[in-house]
């Protein structure tokens, strides 16, 4: 019971080096940012609830030619440390994983790309970046922080949406996380994948994928990773799904990890006077780039 009140806390957000992020990541993201990385390394790079899951699953199937058997072994958190990940929910800490853990890896990160460890780009690893539209990711973000009972309270839709607009939240505002990532991907040679081209045609995508990653698979094998990784099928997989985490930490009585995984859920959760106010707010701060963004397909 004791441990259980200790993962039921929930965090309190800080700024730390002009971020805002949860404390426990603040309290040690020196550590993190020292973090070496071996140059077989892949980063998988997102601002949270954009399609990380589904990315970590493809990956990870296509680096093992597609056998579900292999991936299916552990969840996905023990699969793939989360860099910046604590001990708060109860699970090992992203850095004691990964120096347990022989390269290649894959790893995880929410941080945006001005505290992404120096040694990614120094020993030029690959990196995938996946996005989603803002609308959506606002909604489907504050749906999983008022589900995570240890994330930091939301607090109202109303108010939340506010904030998401116009300060930022948790890694800083939308618009700058989609924008470093951009706007270095030529430099860092990094991949940088839409949901919403996931969701339209996911066999070009994996296949795009597939050949950033230097793999040479057969089209059997990529139909298979199609197949194993739609939305319904990743909803059913016990080790992507993250229902093995305890409902005293996700509480699946507000809403499940994954919800719907649709383009244009949004439409259901915005009037249409903060639609609007969204929709002049992003004009205003992605006019200096032309990420094309779909909120719908």
């Amino acid at each position: 019971m004791s441990e259980n009140k200790k993962v039921l806390h929930r965090a309190t957000a800080v700024m730390a080096k002009g971020i805002v992020l949860s404390v426990d990541i603040a309290s040690n993201i020196d550590a993190i940012c020292a973090f070496r990385p071996d140059p077989s390394d892949l980063l998988i790079a997102s601002y949270p609830k954009s399609g990380t899951s589904w990315m970590l699953e493809i990956v990870d199937l296509l680096l093992h030619n597609g056998d579900a058997k292999i991936c299916r072994q552990a969840p996905l958190s023990m699969r793939v440390p989360f860099l910046e990940m604590s001990d708060r929910l109860g699970s090992q800490p992203g850095l004691d994983m990964l120096k347990e853990m022989d390269p290649p890896r894959i790893i995880k990160t929410h941080l945006p790309f001005q505290l992404i460890p120096s040694g990614f780009w120094e020993n030029k690893c690959k990196t995938i970046y996946v996005t989603r539209n803002a609308k959506d990711t606002v909604v489907s973000f504050y749906q999983f922080q008022q589900m995570n009972l240890t994330s930091a309270d939301p607090g109202s839709w109303e108010g939340y949406l506010q904030r998401f607009m116009h300060e930022g939240w948790l890694y800083g505002p939308w618009y700058d996380h989609v924008k470093g990532y951009w706007e270095e991907r030529k430099k860092r040679n990094i991949l940088y994948v839409f949901y919403e081209d996931m969701k339209e045609n996911l066999c070009r995508e994996v296949t795009r994928i597939m050949r950033y990653l230097d793999l040479s698979l057969s089209d059997d094998v990529i139909n298979r990773i199609v197949d194993l990784t739609t939305f319904d099928n990743m909803k059913d997989n016990p080790m992507a799904n993250y229902t093995f985490v305890p409902k005293e930490i996700f509480d699946t009585s507000i809403a499940s990890y994954m919800r719907k995984g649709e383009v244009g859920d949004w439409k259901n959760h915005f009037t249409p006077q903060q639609s609007a106010e969204f929709d002049k707010v992003y004009e205003t701060k992605m006019k200096e780039v032309n990420i094309p963004f779909r909120t719908e397909l």
